[in-house]
């Protein structure tokens, strides 16, 4: 069978591209996905207690960009959820981001006002400050509190999360965890904020519902490729592997997951309480909190870091280090001389630590550049 575009995975940017591609090109599309689900880390399933469980760890749909969030809802119908997560700091609970309610918990009350005060003159009510920067200031109180902060919610953390001092890594990262000068208890503060109603699944199903599109799950691209007739291909894998790592292996971080499922009502306050000094494991999410539910039971995730080894595991997250951007670059120059006939999309292929939103951004733009090609 002859196709006008192979786009490899079956994620959120492959399969972006394929219904656009579909619907308003008008052109057949084959997708070619080495695991044995669509989704890619977003795939959720049901388990035996009727439960919709995230495989790959919480997904929680965030994002001021009013076109991403109007082109998925045609998709799917979303439960407006705001995702709120506790961190476990000196055996105390404390709302992330850390946030003026943190301090009013973690301090005696003189100094919660005295760091309240100083923080809000200094940088104003309702401002994000990465934490790294925040280490910089002169002031006393300031800098005792920049260091508290750092030292029992953001280094241990980070260590176990990336197996490197945060300043190994890229302001990308560190500013991703910053200290709130205000009381909004959210963890994301965007305008739209969501999770799919009938999971992300479903919704992936509705963006490949096109008799334009067909779905080749359990293969690795490389196996066929050769037998295909095909246009262009549109690929959303590691740009190394595209390349046969002819400069050698980009590094990621992986995960692993222990899940459980326990007979009670709920196990913990909010769907994710990080850890980020005890265990090895960086945080506990409750799927039961994203949507509601009658059951007897709820199931839990621990997640831990893991180093990312091919063939073994998943590659979760790009390391964000001038080195590794380094040898992206020398990957990229590659891909400039495929220009027009094979795309690279995505995470993996464009070695960004990309959130949901803008990973489905960068599919609708490039889908514009090839639609206008």
């Amino acid at each position: 069978m002859n196709f006008d575009f192979v786009i490899v995975g079956a994620g959120f940017a492959g399969c972006v591209l394929a219904e656009r591609i579909a619907n308003l090109l008008n052109k057949r599309v084959l997708i070619i996905e080495r695991r044995n689900h669509i989704g890619g880390n977003c795939f959720d399933f049901y388990d035996e207690n009727g439960i919709l469980v995230h495989k790959y760890g919480p997904h929680i749909f965030h994002t001021n960009n009013k076109n991403v969030w109007d082109y998925l809802s045609q998709f799917t119908n979303w439960h407006f959820y705001f995702h709120k997560v506790l961190a476990v700091v000196e055996g105390r609970k404390v709302p992330l981001p850390f946030n003026l309610n943190s301090i009013d918990l973690l301090f005696p009350e003189h100094l919660a006002i005295k760091f309240a005060e100083k923080l809000v003159n200094k940088y104003g009510y309702g401002l994000k400050i990465p934490i790294l920067k925040l280490k910089e200031e002169n002031d006393d109180d300031l800098k005792f509190l920049s260091e508290y902060v750092y030292s029992n919610v953001f280094l241990g953390y980070t260590t176990k999360q990336w197996e490197l001092n945060p300043n190994e890594l890229d302001y990308s990262v560190t500013s991703r965890v910053p200290i709130l000068i205000g009381r909004d208890d959210r963890y994301f503060q965007d305008t739209f904020q969501g999770i799919p109603r009938q999971g992300y699944t479903h919704l992936f199903q509705n963006l490949l519902n096109n008799k334009n599109i067909s779905v080749l799950l359990n293969t690795d691209y490389k196996s066929i490729i050769n037998d295909l007739k095909y246009e262009k291909l549109i690929f959303t894998g590691e740009i190394d592997y595209y390349f046969d790592f002819e400069f050698g292996q980009l590094p990621y971080r992986s995960l692993e997951f222990e899940f459980r499922s326990i007979k009670q009502p709920n196990f913990q306050e909010t769907a994710q309480i990080n850890y980020p000094n005890n265990y090895d494991f960086t945080r506990i999410t409750e799927f039961k909190h994203f949507l509601p539910y009658n059951s007897e039971f709820t199931t839990i995730a621990l997640e831990y870091p893991a180093k990312y080894e091919r063939t073994k595991n998943e590659p979760y997250y790009p390391i964000p280090k001038k080195e590794n951007d380094e040898l992206y670059q020398k990957y990229w120059q590659l891909a400039q001389k495929l220009k027009g006939k094979v795309y690279f999309v995505g995470r993996l292929a464009e070695y960004k630590y990309y959130n949901m939103d803008q990973v489905v951004a960068s599919a609708l733009m490039l889908f514009n550049q090839i639609a206008s090609e």
